[in-house]
């Protein structure tokens, strides 16, 4: 028993490890942000509305540009055995929220794990070692890749191209990335075109290869993403052309906000990487054969840094070279430590990794404050049961709630109607019969503010110990009709 369990402790305790901390970012941050709304409502619908497409939720609320159901439609049909056992047991439905976000997490691990393989054949376990430490340090790696963003079903491809790249397969590399551009995100084509423009340069490929075995795979991906968006949306469309058009073509993407050419290298990376910043560049200096892998991803940061709307989330595909660069360093550091020279390096990296794992813990407890609105609605439904003389309670949901924590997931059509009708001014709440408003106003003329819910506002230095600490705020509140005396005289958390 001893042995067998030995054994698949060698083979499987790396995604183990990185599974479970994945898997603990899940439980203890379930909800959702506006950045994956879409999919997340994609996975919801298909799970619970079928083939009722005019139930759908991207019908009423398209977002700005449209996005492709095919990693909805993955993650869905992997998860549902799951959700229709929590359907059978009648378990709210944030629990098939988790189980989606789970399936989707260890897919990415997966794609992961085909990399992690790859690195150890050509650089060795012990970097394959540093690799995964390196990877569990970091906060944002294994907290997006549960999270049902279009960058983040890119991740799967691009990693499965990286592993490729490091096997030998160009072809198939390319591929990989072509299918991410075409299908998920038209910002991998950044990282695509350096890559290509590389191995045709170091001669690894040929051009008229390279069009034989990637054309056929281009046209199939537009084929099938024009297919199953344009029968989804109800109109005909390839969703990452009409991204690409508005972001690229038009540059309306800086209406989200803009941030300096620097920032992904002075800002973003500093904060995703923590030790492996530095780490890598020494990887670089130590090692050559890195060379060859860092170029692309340094090409596609670079790139990308034209543009001036910018998120971490967009290069959360430059990790894991990233990662893989600075392990070939903390390994040649490990083998080295005895040296006096390299002693001391030793001895920094050891406190980074400490540094790192302080800064990956402050970075998860602002993240679990983050997603007030959810919170918000679960704390309604625990005390907003059904009322004397109220048919039916409807909740209007605000634009700032739905876009901070609440999906289709958090709904509970056993005890509550939900709204989410924008463009209402807040003095006209008063002539709409809603039961419950979850808004951002503290407060709301003909409604009375039963509780509100703090979340994350920012970090503040001090002198005594913790030196560092969270600011959280009231940021969501919920209010009930005045209306309904059995609502307001109730006993309920109450406002600050």
């Amino acid at each position: 028993m001893a042995s067998k369990f030995s054994k698949v402790l060698k083979l499987y305790g790396y995604d183990l490890l990185l599974g479970s901390i994945a898997a603990f970012y899940v439980f203890m941050a379930p909800y959702t942000k506006v950045e994956e709304s879409f999919n997340v409502q994609a996975m919801h619908d298909i799970l619970y509305h079928r083939q009722h497409l005019d139930k759908y939720d991207h019908l009423e609320f398209p977002g700005v540009v449209p996005r492709t159901f095919i990693g909805a439609f993955l993650v869905a049909i992997l998860a549902s055995p799951v959700v229709f056992v929590i359907s059978l047991l009648q378990l709210p439905k944030i629990y098939s929220l988790i189980a989606v976000r789970l399936v989707l997490g260890g897919i990415i691990l997966l794609t992961l794990r085909f990399f992690r393989i790859q690195v150890r054949k050509k650089f060795g376990s012990q970097v394959e070692a540093f690799f995964v430490i390196l990877s569990s340090l970091q906060f944002h790696l294994l907290f997006y890749c549960s999270r049902p963003l279009p960058n983040v079903l890119a991740l799967g491809l691009v990693n499965i191209g990286y592993a490729n790249l490091i096997k030998g397969n160009f072809y198939l590399s390319l591929n990989s990335l072509i299918f991410a551009t075409l299908v998920f995100r038209c910002d991998i084509l950044l990282l695509l075109v350096p890559l290509g423009v590389e191995l045709l340069l170091t001669k690894s490929i040929s051009l008229l290869q390279a069009i034989k075995y990637c054309l056929g795979t281009a046209l199939v991906c537009i084929v099938i993403t024009i297919l199953v968006d344009s029968i989804m949306w109800r109109r005909s469309l390839w969703p990452e052309f009409e991204v690409f058009w508005f972001n690229s073509v038009l540059n309306r993407s800086s209406e989200w906000g803009t941030q300096p050419i620097h920032w992904y290298f002075t800002s973003a990376l500093p904060r995703a990487l923590l030790v492996v910043y530095p780490l890598s560049v020494l990887g670089v200096l130590l090692d050559r054969r890195i060379l060859f892998y860092v170029i692309p991803v340094y090409s596609f940061i670079l790139l990308y840094s034209k543009l001036p709307h910018k998120e971490l989330r967009f290069i959360i595909g430059s990790v894991p070279i990233f990662n893989l660069a600075a392990a070939v360093a903390a390994s040649r550091i490990y083998n080295n430590r005895k040296k006096s020279f390299w002693k001391v390096l030793f001895l920094i990296m050891a406190g980074s990794f400490f540094v790192s794992l302080g800064c990956s813990g402050l970075t998860f407890l602002a993240s679990y404050q983050n997603y007030h609105s959810g919170y918000a609605l679960k704390y309604l439904h625990e005390g907003g049961h059904l009322t004397k003389g109220i048919e039916q309670q409807w909740v209007h949901i605000d634009t700032f709630s739905a876009m901070n924590g609440i999906s289709r997931f958090c709904e509970d059509e056993n005890l509550l109607r939900y709204s989410k009708e924008e463009g209402i001014h807040i003095e006209d709440f008063r002539s709409r019969n809603f039961t419950y408003l979850v808004s951002e106003h503290a407060a709301v003329d003909g409604y009375k503010c039963l509780f509100s819910v703090k979340g994350f506002s920012r970090i503040s230095l001090r002198n005594s110990f913790p030196p560092i600490t969270l600011i959280i705020e009231p940021k969501v509140f919920v209010h009930g009709n005045l209306n309904y005396p059995d609502i307001v005289d109730k006993s309920w958390r109450g406002c600050s």
